[in-house]
């Protein structure tokens, strides 16, 4: 099972296949946004739209747990996100799509983690799924590797905050990466993501930046995007060997203990 989460503007993707069934799932965190389930290639998938249909839930107060938690739930092993953001690189313009290899955190309030209960210490040295990231890359004209820097929102970045993501090596910068692959690298599914470019980030832009600059772009490349989507689709292999399934091998405190240190 392959599972698509939409980011900004992307809240339906009715080009990829006749839908079976739309679905809400209950989870301990609260119930999923309304998904998608259709065919593709002969792949079973699952479209859920980040936000909620008409954008109702704003990057700071996405409800990131459910969603990963629902999609595992319901038998995803391989996601697929899309994700708005603006460029800190003036060679990376708008209207380009990147596949981000790492990523900066300065999220701060979001909870980031399933394991509460428990001490698990999951290795990202590779955060995103080297063979999702590769099938995505064959696929289409993209910017193959960059830094994601993710902030709280939803208030965009000063030029400030811009010049210190630019410093530390960031490339784009949005506000809903995190801590959603996070969440899926803890529950052992392949993730990665396609950031389709939509603005300059602030002091790099020429103008001031609005929603309606946001959208416009995302629009303007939707077709393109879904061609990317659909093809890298087409690419997956129906087997899954890749080393994401074994995350959770050797993070769990408690798996290194012996009885008597307890």
């Amino acid at each position: 099972m392959i599972g698509i989460i939409g980011g900004t503007g992307i809240y339906k993707i009715v080009e990829l296949g006749d839908e079976i069934v739309s679905q809400v799932v209950e989870t301990p965190y609260g119930p999923s946004p309304e998904m998608s389930i259709f065919q593709l290639h002969g792949k079973d998938v699952i479209f859920m739209p980040r936000h909620n249909l008409g954008h109702a839930k704003p990057p700071h107060m996405v409800n990131y747990l459910s969603n990963i938690w629902s999609l595992k739930k319901m038998g995803v092993d391989r996601v697929i996100a899309t994700n708005a953001v603006g460029s800190l690189d003036e060679s990376i313009k708008p209207g380009d799509f990147v596949i981000p290899h790492d990523f900066l955190d300065f999220t701060r309030m979001r909870k980031g983690t399933f394991y509460d209960d428990k001490t698990v210490h999951i290795d990202v040295t590779e955060p995103y799924c080297r063979e999702l990231r590769n099938i995505l890359i064959s696929s289409g004209n993209v910017v193959g590797k960059g830094v994601y820097v993710c902030t709280e929102g939803p208030r965009f970045e000063t030029a400030a905050e811009i010049q210190m993501f630019r410093q530390l090596g960031g490339t784009v910068v949005g506000m809903t990466g995190l801590p959603e692959v996070v969440l899926a690298r803890e529950l052992e599914m392949c993730y990665s993501s396609i950031c389709t470019v939509s603005n300059f980030a602030a002091s790099i832009s020429p103008t001031k930046l609005t929603m309606d600059e946001v959208f416009e772009v995302v629009e303007n490349k939707r077709k393109d995007l879904v061609k990317l989507l659909s093809d890298s689709i087409k690419r997956i292999p129906s087997e899954n060997h890749c080393d994401c399934r074994s995350t959770l091998d050797g993070a769990e405190v408690g798996d290194l203990l012996e009885p008597e240190d307890l």
